[in-house]
């Protein structure tokens, strides 16, 4: 399965700022957690990043970058700022899908992960036209982790061990939605309605997605692999 992961802003663009940080930075960290994680513990897992170094990426070289690959699953990174004020997580999905979209699926799962392990307050889940949302082909989530103008967000933002747990509840999610298998592991493939949505490594996991989610699909198959 390919993901494609998005850090935030990068280069002359630092995005957010606050508190000695900025959103590129912490977006890159972030991101490249993900990135090791994944290659590190699975084994159908593929990755390709927007930008591995502080360099100015378009958002147009973006989507075109991750539509000519092929993704499967679209990750952009981002943190927040508003007045010193918000704080929390929140992510977001293409304003124009319906809320039984496969896309949405993966948003409930992505969310529910990530709120596990960030100790972050529990924004919910949006929709926006974000250009990154709208202009790729393949199922595409922007996460907002915490607000870096915010003392107590931006203090976990300089943890390391918060980083890596954030990172962790992006690669549990991710790995749930297209269901990654654990290295040197047997696999159980799922297709829903005629579309492989991933491959798990138990099959009570695949079962218990397909039970969670009964009313978003008309068919549903395991196969061991």
């Amino acid at each position: 399965m390919k993901i494609y992961l998005d850090p935030g802003h990068g280069g002359s663009d630092s995005g957010a700022t606050g508190n000695g940080l900025a959103e590129k930075n912490v977006t890159l960290a972030i991101a490249l957690k993900i990135n090791d994680i994944l290659l590190t513990e699975y084994r159908n897992a593929e990755t390709r990043l927007s930008r591995t170094t502080d360099k100015t990426v378009t958002l147009q070289e973006r989507t075109d970058d991750a539509n000519s690959w092929g993704a499967d699953l679209f990750v952009s990174i981002h943190t927040n700022a508003f007045d010193g004020t918000a704080y929390g997580y929140e992510d977001y999905i293409y304003s124009g899908l319906s809320d039984e979209s496969v896309t949405a699926l993966y948003q409930r799962i992505i969310h529910e992960e990530v709120i596990k392990l960030n100790g972050l307050r529990d924004r919910g889940m949006k929709k926006a036209n974000f250009h990154v949302l709208r202009e790729t082909v393949m199922h595409a989530i922007l996460t907002e982790n915490g607000f870096i103008d915010h003392p107590d967000d931006s203090a976990k933002m300089k943890s390391a061990a918060w980083i890596e747990q954030t990172a962790r509840g992006h690669v549990n999610g991710i790995a749930k939605c297209l269901g990654l298998a654990k290295s040197g592991t047997s696999s159980y493939q799922l297709t829903v309605d005629g579309g492989q949505i991933g491959t798990y490594q138990e099959k009570a996991d695949a079962l218990q997605l397909i039970s969670s989610h009964w009313g978003a699909f008309q068919t549903a198959m395991i196969e061991k692999r």
